[in-house]
């Protein structure tokens, strides 16, 4: 590629939840056209069939605490490879604004001159209750939800969780898995030890797995059931209320062969 054609780009691209067909079709054009996809560990790697035989694909996430880069290497790798190639795709799970720095690599991108641009995707947050029949907000028993990171930057339990406990809204907890004992006692504290608990592990994907309970029993739920991240703790009375949805998930989940029929 000649470097006088060269137009350094960069577009965070949200990969949606799991399920593959849970893209946009923004999201696919955008892959398509990529010269570089920069992905994550929890982004569903059959989505990279939709990318250009030419374009470089570099794995950039963590898996069990191990990072492949540490976040400034990733930084200084979508600057070094938009200058070289042109448009980098960084390819993030669920939406990469929703506790998924998609907007700290922009704004460090936006300082070497290159433009960037924003592909919203599906968040887990959503569409992982959804897949499970679990409405956040349901007439008569939730007016409102929150989502909330379980684990800060400094790796403490988010303070938020204390404001959250004393709330009547549906609470969505992300990367909480770690601070789950903790996050129990708050609600706890509150009077709360019958409020119905999800855990939902791989949400959407076929190793989907949930564990249910209450503030008090879901932590041996837990250990019984042998689930751990990725997963998304939700608690609040709709999960008690959770509709009952027909036995389409394996129909939507089966997509071998998907990409290469539809693409």
């Amino acid at each position: 590629m000649s470097k006088e054609y060269i137009i350094p780009k960069l577009t965070v691209v949200g990969a949606g939840p799991g399920d593959p067909e849970l893209i946009t079709l923004k999201a696919i054009k955008t892959i398509e056209a990529a010269n570089v996809i920069l992905y994550d560990a929890l982004i569903n790697e059959v989505l990279l069939d939709y990318a250009s035989p030419n374009a470089e694909l570099i794995f950039v996430g963590k898996r069990k605490g191990c990072y492949a880069y540490q976040q400034e290497q990733i930084n200084e790798l979508i600057v070094s490879r938009a200058k070289s190639h042109g448009h980098v795709v960084r390819l993030k799970g669920g939406d990469p604004f929703v506790f998924g720095r998609g907007a700290e690599e922009i704004d460090y991108a936006k300082q070497f001159g290159i433009e960037t641009y924003m592909v919203p995707g599906i968040s887990s947050a959503l569409a992982v209750p959804a897949y499970q029949g679990i409405p956040l907000t349901k007439r008569g028993s939730s007016e409102s939800f929150w989502v909330i990171t379980g684990t800060t930057k400094a790796h403490q339990i988010s303070s938020d969780i204390n404001l959250a406990a004393k709330s009547t809204a549906t609470i969505v907890i992300l990367m909480g898995m770690g601070k789950l004992d903790q996050i129990m006692e708050i609600f706890a504290s509150e009077g709360k030890q019958q409020t119905s608990v999800a855990i939902i592990q791989n949400g959407t994907t076929k190793e989907e797995k949930i564990g249910l309970g209450t503030v008090e029993t879901i932590c041996e739920i837990v250990k019984a059931q042998q689930l751990s991240n990725p997963a998304i703790i939700v608690i609040g009375e709709v999960v008690r209320q959770r509709t009952k949805l027909n036995s389409i998930c394996n129909e939507v989940n089966d997509y071998s062969g998907y990409l290469s029929e539809s693409h």
